[in-house]
């Protein structure tokens, strides 16, 4: 193929291709891995749920690409997609903590050498909750409804938005509104998940929690901010269609897909370090037999 004859829409399509099929490539990698070391199946489904998260982001906003020129109700549905599965994700990865903690909210077991820790809320949750709570039963039950709202509200909101949208009753004011909705609800989802964190950071540290967390956030992160600078762009006149026979706001779309499908490569590799499957395969024992030895 002489890549000389390619125009810039060709040679973009291609490479955001190429990001694809990369980002699958590691994910697939790191989830043949698990699967060959299928030890904990409650973790280990978690964890395949979790770094799933990069490749299903890649390849939605491929197909946001080869159909450029759709209405916005159809990106509205693919943006939907990524949205309810950063949802799921995010309840999969408070389940996973649980999980590496033994607490089990539905049966009711909290290790007794966890209970009654301080829990420091800050603002605005202060405006709701007491500054400080002990932790029990009930506490890690609000944290994991604080968490699981954000799957339901996310799912139904995006169905009402393409409802909407597809009976043409959809104006400005109603499109702030969903989104002042759904900011407030991830970001009450992520609260949880910091909150624990912070309250459990000892425990959790020979499990890399952070690097996990900031696997998800930085995801969820990127694609939202960026999706407001290219909003924003758009609006003062910087992005343009150039060589595209495409309005701003399809620019804007194009841009925020291409971006995705070269991001997701860059978590689809960090994933295989936050994600390893060294707790699974039995390395890790063999390494601390080894250093007794030593010792």
């Amino acid at each position: 193929m002489d890549f000389r004859n390619l125009n810039p829409a060709q040679i973009t399509m291609m490479g955001s291709g190429f990001c694809v099929m990369l980002s699958m490539h590691f994910t697939t990698q790191l989830l043949s891995q698990h699967l060959f070391y299928w030890k904990n199946p409650k973790e280990q489904k978690a964890i395949i749920i979790i770094i799933l998260m990069a490749p299903i982001y890649a390849v939605v906003s491929f197909v946001g690409l080869l159909d450029i020129r759709g209405s916005k109700e159809f990106f509205t549905f693919l943006e939907s997609i990524k949205e309810c599965y950063e949802a799921l994700v995010i309840a999969k990865f408070l389940s996973l903590m649980y999980s590496y903690l033994n607490i089990s909210i539905s049966r009711n077991i909290v290790p007794d050498e966890i209970k009654g820790r301080e829990i420091h809320h800050s603002f605005p949750m202060t405006l709701f909750q007491p500054h400080t709570v002990r932790l029990n039963h009930h506490t890690l039950k609000l944290l994991k409804y604080w968490t699981w709202q954000f799957v339901v509200i996310r799912p139904v909101c995006s169905v009402l938005m393409i409802l909407l949208q597809a009976v043409g009753l959809y104006p400005n004011w109603l499109s702030w509104g969903f989104t002042i909705i759904l900011n407030i609800s991830v970001s009450l989802a992520l609260y949880s998940l910091v909150v624990f964190y912070h309250v459990f950071a000892k425990e959790l540290a020979p499990h890399k929690p952070l690097a996990k967390f900031l696997c998800i956030k930085g995801i969820v992160f990127f694609c939202f901010w960026q999706g407001m600078l290219l909003d924003i762009l758009g609006g003062m006149g910087v992005l343009k269609p150039r060589h595209l026979k495409l309005d701003v706001e399809h620019v804007e779309e194009a841009m925020q897909n291409i971006l995705v499908c070269i991001e997701m490569v860059i978590f689809s590799v960090l994933q295989q370090y936050a994600y390893h499957v060294h707790p699974y395969s039995g390395q890790v024992e063999q390494m601390l037999k080894q250093n007794k030895k030593n010792e």
